[in-house]
């Protein structure tokens, strides 16, 4: 049964100890994507996977609407610096990136027009505005194999260069070398 949207801004908000607009926005997203995927969200399983388009807010809303987490292997962040998400079911294989539509903010002073600024006119707006003037709703087809992002859990291998495990079958060959894509050339970091 899915739950509703006051419940899921309340769990939300719980979890930040306030709510904002993006909160807002996330647990829409998650929840048109239960809708459009045919899915009962938030899941109890590891079926949805979503693939996130920026951290912060937005990814807490989505992850309170949906149950796809970080730390559960079914949220992956790739920061584009975008509300947007892409939603997989990993059983059909089936593909949507919803993202707000650009209009929304201008719309949301339409509906709240009790709000007092801009910032909570989009908090309000954004819990009544439809689904269609909301949000915008793509089919998506992911270029790397859905098994390859969700790789095998207990596969471990060790970095032949740094010495460190490599989990999740997320080492690369150089040819005959296993690397970490660190040792590998792409290090998000630099050793002092």
């Amino acid at each position: 049964m899915t739950t509703p949207l006051l419940q899921l801004l309340d769990q939300c908000a719980a979890l930040h100890h306030h709510l904002c607009p993006r909160q807002v926005l996330g647990v829409r997203m998650g929840v048109l994507a239960g809708k459009v995927l045919s899915l009962d969200l938030p899941q109890t399983d590891k079926r949805l996977l979503t693939i996130m388009e920026t951290d912060g807010c937005g990814a807490d809303g989505v992850a309170v609407a949906t149950q796809c987490w970080v730390g559960r292997r079914t949220m992956r962040i790739e920061d584009y610096g975008k509300m947007a998400a892409t939603f997989v079911d990993t059983v059909t294989t089936r593909a949507v990136r919803i993202t707000p539509i650009l209009e929304a903010r201008h719309l949301s002073l339409d509906y709240a027009p009790e709000a007092e600024n801009p910032w909570q006119a989009q908090l309000i707006g954004y819990q009544r505005i439809p689904d269609e003037m909301l949000l915008s709703v793509q089919e998506v087809r992911l270029k790397t194999p859905l098994e390859k992002i969700v790789s095998a859990a207990g596969k471990r291998a060790h970095c032949e260069a740094c010495g460190e495990e490599i989990m999740n079958e997320r080492e690369v060959r150089c040819g005959e070398k296993v690397l970490c894509k660190a040792c590998a050339g792409n290090r998000y970091y630099e050793s002092d």
